[in-house]
């Protein structure tokens, strides 16, 4: 599922069958072109069951502004939105933001942007950022920028929450790589404050311990 690829427009491949840098937006334009759910978030057990412990992992029972880094349609979104008082969507396909806020259409408190992290990134600061199946995308200067995009976001004592799915991809990273990576990036900044592991994926949080001066 998580291997899936877009086609023949996709980037050069490294000799151990991985995307040498980072999945730029025609590759998730072109996924989307053939299927509106094409990783089954609204539908796999796996994104169910992940989406309800991810939310149980959160430190806090509520956030003042959250931020959801890749949020595609906007299903773990939607289950968010209770739990914030704004949250903030980031996705780089156009009809997938339509369709978010339309499944989020009954919460005033969430809003979409258009946006292909690290390259964008919304104004603001956070005391909780997301990033659940997105970082394994990039290669490792882009994942080093999004460390850095991060660190210029949090609120003190923000939450950072990093999920990723563990099975093998032909992305530019593995799950593993992509937290290891971000984790040691950020030491910095911030520090793990829990961490949990099943047989798809692994659940970081990690807890900022300083915001960046403005």
């Amino acid at each position: 599922m998580r291997g899936a690829d877009a086609g023949s427009g996709a980037p050069a491949e490294t000799p151990s069958g991985r995307r040498a840098k980072s999945l730029d937006t025609d590759y998730f334009a072109g996924m989307y072109a053939h299927e509106s759910d094409p990783w089954r978030f609204a539908s796999s057990a796996y994104e169910r069951d992940k989406y309800a412990a991810t939310l149980a992992a959160l430190p806090r029972d509520h956030y003042a502004s959250a931020l959801d880094v890749g949020c595609s349609i906007g299903v773990f979104t939607r289950q968010l939105c209770p739990r914030c008082d704004a949250l903030i969507g980031l996705d780089v396909v156009p009809s997938v933001l339509e369709a978010a806020r339309a499944r989020c259409a009954d919460c005033p408190n969430a809003r979409f942007l258009l946006a292909a992290v690290p390259g964008a990134w919304p104004d603001g600061r956070f005391d909780l950022i997301v990033i659940s199946e997105v970082a394994y995308y990039l290669d490792r200067a882009d994942l080093a920028r999004l460390v850095a995009r991060v660190e210029g976001a949090v609120l003190p004592e923000a939450d950072i929450v990093l999920v990723h799915w563990l099975g093998v991809t032909h992305y530019p990273l593995s799950g593993d790589e992509a937290a290891e990576g971000f984790i040691t990036g950020a030491r910095g900044f911030a520090r793990v404050l829990t961490q949990a592991r099943t047989a798809e994926y692994r659940l970081d949080v990690l807890r900022a311990t300083r915001a960046a001066a403005r």
